[in-house]
């Protein structure tokens, strides 16, 4: 580990990675050897060959995706592939989130018979659709699924399954637009150039890595393995993508392309491509992220901005109602909330909210269009929610997800007793799922704060979901200033100077905090611990290496 700095070699560590050709792998990730042949997962053959022959046969086609930051962008890389492929016989298809919800639609299938479609391909959804594969059989559709979610037992009779958590595929945590990756990758591999098929050059799918890319970072599946790799060539190509769509997003948001990083990804970008399908049509993100026309790019752009600002308030009204109820909540291990007036669309949100403040797993109710009871779910890593909810199967029409996340629909006359049920299947599925303890990778000083460390985290780069941002301690921190600051005098985030006895004085912001956010009351004058990880800001065009305060002790 010498050829590293010092304080990479140690971060390295804290990861497990001590040997150099560890080291190696996890710092310079290679397209060829960390990405898998796609034909490792079981049905890729199969699915290749008929979506080659419905091209041949000029069969029209419904690319069938889910509402949110993963399907969408999926459906964007099957685009690009049928554009690559000179196809147009085909249409995509994203239900509405209100009033469809999640799944493959068995009223959508009855419509497809109608416009005489002969093959549906998932993406991000469909492991589940035991009845609409089904449904699709009976008129003569053949369906392709290809998602990440886990099954509830009994697979569909679908003419082709890509999902690596029911076949031997190495990579068991892909999410829904990585397999959709694969799928074109597979599909490139063997009708390109090299087999005389089509004029597509092999490695022609590396250009639709921006979307893969922007799914991995935006679905929180981990960060190791292939999906590193994933992340890391994603945000390469997204960082000069010629996608007008996510030009003009940037544009807006005052974000410099060349620049991009997780964080403009995480907090900016996903949250304007979900308001689409929270507020209003799924297909509004799809076409930002697949038009071609700069006009029709800035307009949509303008759009997400604007319903996502409208989203904003409205999931702030539900947590002051949610507070104010709190007052006089009993304790439950499992926390369920709800209103029939909350907008169903929003409370993914609002459960990942209560679940980061209580450190519970958090179900969330409203009712939708059709007056019908649905939901969504978030856990803390106690417990998986597909789990939790196989187990209290009988409350639910139906439900799905991954351990994390996951959404619902309950039987009416079941939601009071909703709470009681999966709090006593807690106690029989119970069992971590997420590595707790992890207060500080390294003590230090704020002197440490300078670019030459700054580059040597960098490297570690892309971080998220199993390869988090590294946390520094600095113990003897004196907060000489605080400053309220944000959009329109707001002032809904915090800066504060710290200073200690290495003489340094460094800036350091939250983000959505108040003084009452942290573990001690914030005084200016007070000697504290901080905990914070690196940030550089490039605000405005200046850079400025400051310091993004994850708690004061």
């Amino acid at each position: 580990m010498q050829k590293y700095g010092e304080l990479l070699a140690k971060l390295l560590e804290k990861r497990g990675i001590s040997d150099p050709a560890q080291a190696e792998i996890f710092l310079n990730p290679d397209y060829q050897r960390d990405l898998h042949d796609p034909f490792l997962m079981r049905d890729m053959e199969r699915a290749c060959v008929r979506i080659f022959n419905a091209i041949e046969n000029q069969e029209r086609i419904v690319i069938y995706a889910d509402y949110d930051c993963d399907g969408i962008p999926g459906a964007v890389i099957l685009n690009d592939l049928f554009k690559l492929l000179n196809y147009k016989n085909y249409e995509i298809y994203i239900p509405q989130r209100n009033s469809e919800g999640y799944g493959l639609n068995v009223d959508a299938i009855k419509q497809f018979e109608n416009r005489e479609i002969k093959l549906i391909i998932t993406i991000d959804l469909g492991i589940t659709a035991v009845e609409g594969v089904t449904q699709a059989a009976v008129y003569g559709i053949d369906v392709i699924i290809t998602d990440h979610h886990l099954p509830h037992g009994i697979l569909p009779r679908a003419f082709a399954i890509l999902n690596p958590k029911v076949d031997d595929y190495p990579e068991k945590m892909l999410c829904g637009a990585g397999v959709a990756f694969k799928l074109a990758q597979g599909f490139i591999k063997k009708y390109g150039k090299e087999n005389g098929y089509f004029k597509i050059k092999e490695g022609a799918e590396k250009w639709m890595l921006d979307m893969a890319g922007l799914a991995t970072l935006s679905d929180m599946v981990p960060l190791t393995g292939e999906n590193r790799a994933i992340a890391y060539f994603g945000m390469k190509v997204m960082r000069k993508s010629p996608r007008p769509g996510l030009q003009k997003l940037l544009s807006k948001m005052k974000i410099d392309q060349r620049y991009l990083s997780e964080d403009d990804i995480g907090f900016m970008i996903t949250p304007r491509l979900n308001a689409a399908s929270r507020m209003d049509d799924p297909m509004r993100a799809y076409e930002l992220l697949s038009t071609d026309d700069e006009a029709q790019a800035g307009v949509l752009a303008d759009h997400l901005s604007k319903i996502n600002d409208e989203r904003k308030n409205i999931v702030k009204g539900i947590m002051r109602e949610i507070n104010k109820k709190f007052e006089e909540r009993k304790e439950t291990e499992v926390i369920v909330i709800g209103n029939p007036e909350w907008r169903v669309g929003v409370l993914g949100l609002v459960a990942g909210k209560i679940c980061d403040e209580y450190e519970k797993p958090v179900f969330v109710w409203g009712k939708d269009e059709n007056d019908c009871i649905k939901g969504s779910c978030r856990s803390d890593g106690s417990v998986s929610v597909v789990e939790l909810m196989t187990e209290a199967h009988e409350s639910f029409v139906d439900f799905g997800g991954h351990e994390l996340a996951g959404g619902f629909t309950v039987h009416n006359e079941r939601i009071h007793f909703l709470e009681e049920a999966l709090s006593m299947s807690f106690q029989k599925v119970k069992r971590p799922l997420l590595e707790s303890g992890h207060i500080h990778d390294v003590k230090t000083e704020l002197n440490a704060v300078n670019i030459k460390n700054w580059r040597e985290i960098e490297k570690m780069a892309p971080f998220g979901l199993g390869n988090y941002k590294p946390v520094f301690l600095f113990e003897g921190a004196k907060i000489e200033k605080i400053k309220k600051f944000g959009k329109n005098g707001s002032g809904e985030h915090l800066e504060i100077i710290f200073s200690d006895a290495s003489a340094k004085k460094i800036p350091a912001v939250a983000f959505f905090s108040g003084h009452e956010s942290f573990s001690t009351l914030l005084e200016e004058g007070k000697q504290v611990k901080l905990l914070a990880t690196f940030d550089l800001s490039r605000f405005r065009g200046r850079e400025e290496l400051r310091l993004r305060i994850a708690d004061i002790l």
